[in-house]
């Protein structure tokens, strides 16, 4: 719902026909936060709060003490709707929200010795910085805040995405395609994903090097392409929840090689950061929200509601529009942003209006959710 009305308000205000007064922002620095602070981390916290009792067996937050946690949350993204110029009471909602879920899911995990684990829980610590660091640049504490904020919570969704993808896409894949298959991985490739990713991180970051930004993004493209390649079966094609997975680390793939080749080709730079955003975040968080929601409520995996393949369409259909179209057809801009907009908030109003009382009517063979 949150994606929806959100996407649907900054259309308003990118055509300026909705006014947004923000204090020490612009507009763009608010949409991108929101997507990356406001929306994709609600997912993650949602993925991560269900996928830890599986790994540790522990009880994760639920009832009251789960609905706080969203509280924060909920308060954190009212706040900056409502009156944006209380941005110090919205600072406060957001950074607890990430306080709080950052020791929910770090307690199992260090009780439980699950070490392994603490790839992903350093990711989520990082954006809570990133989001410390975005604060601290709109109170006009630090000059370079916001952009590494901006950047840096990107990237790191999408190294979170890298991490989780490699453990459960060639997993749901050779489970879900009805038909023996075993995909090609390699720890080598896996080394290598977290090497260069890393370097790549850091390096347009902080180094301001962008030789080795554009080196490194072309190292990750090859990578992901082998893995890519590596995980396809024809099968997928028949399964939305598997096939809206590969589509979206295609759009990140897509996303590497725009990156690496921006400096002679001479696209916009904002191309990229959608093909990760729009096709690689947006796709796959919904694929995952739909797959979680219905195997979490004892539904049938392999018959999910008749909307889902049509609300991940309409996103990868506004993907491919954002992204490729005005690399193209440059001249009609704000043309390929109201149709991609429009697709993306018809595609979440859809998906909320399946889910909503999916999510909010007990299991149907009353088992604990």
């Amino acid at each position: 719902m949150f994606a929806a009305i959100t996407i649907a308000y900054w259309l308003s205000i990118y055509f300026g026909s909705a006014p947004l007064t923000l204090v020490g922002l612009s507009p763009f620095q608010w949409h991108a936060h929101e997507m990356l602070y406001g929306y994709s981390l609600a997912v993650i916290a949602g993925f991560l709060l269900t996928a830890v009792k599986n790994w540790t067996g522990m009880q994760m937050p639920h009832g009251k003490i789960l609905a706080a946690i969203f509280s924060l949350w909920v308060l954190a993204r009212l706040t900056w709707l409502i009156e944006p110029s209380l941005i110090q009471l919205a600072a406060f909602f957001d950074l607890s929200f990430i306080l709080v879920l950052i020791v929910a899911i770090a307690r199992p995990i260090i009780i439980t010795k699950q070490w392994r684990q603490m790839a992903i829980l350093s990711k989520l610590v990082l954006l809570g910085i990133g989001n410390i660091l975005f604060y601290l640049g709109a109170l006009d504490y630090s000059d370079s805040g916001i952009k590494l904020a901006i950047y840096g919570g990107l990237y790191l969704v999408i190294g979170l995405i890298l991490t989780i993808g490699r453990r459960v896409i060639p997993f749901f894949v050779e489970r879900g395609v009805g038909y023996p298959v075993q995909l090609f991985n390699s720890r080598w490739i896996d080394i290598s994903s977290l090497v260069f990713f890393l370097v790549f991180f850091i390096s347009e970051l902080f180094l301001q090097m962008p030789w080795l930004s554009q080196l490194t993004a072309a190292v990750m493209f090859v990578i992901t392409t082998v893995r890519i390649v590596g995980w396809y079966t024809p099968g997928i094609w028949k399964t939305p929840l598997l096939w809206s997975l590969y589509i979206a680390l295609a759009f990140i793939d897509l996303g590497f090689i725009l990156f690496a080749t921006q400096k002679w080709t001479l696209i916009s730079p904002y191309l990229p950061t959608h093909a990760f955003g729009v096709g690689g975040i947006g796709v796959i968080t919904m694929g995952m929200m739909a797959r979680v929601s219905i195997g979490h409520t004892g539904r049938n995996l392999k018959t999910p509601p008749r909307v889902v393949p049509y609300c991940l369409a309409l996103l990868v259909i506004g993907a491919f529009v954002r992204i490729v179209l005005p690399a193209i057809f440059a001249e009609h801009y704000p043309l390929w942003i109201t149709v991609s907009g429009s697709c993306w908030v018809l595609a979440f109003a859809l998906f909320a209006y399946v889910f909503l009382p999916i999510l909010s009517q007990p299991r149907p063979d009353q088992q604990y959710g």
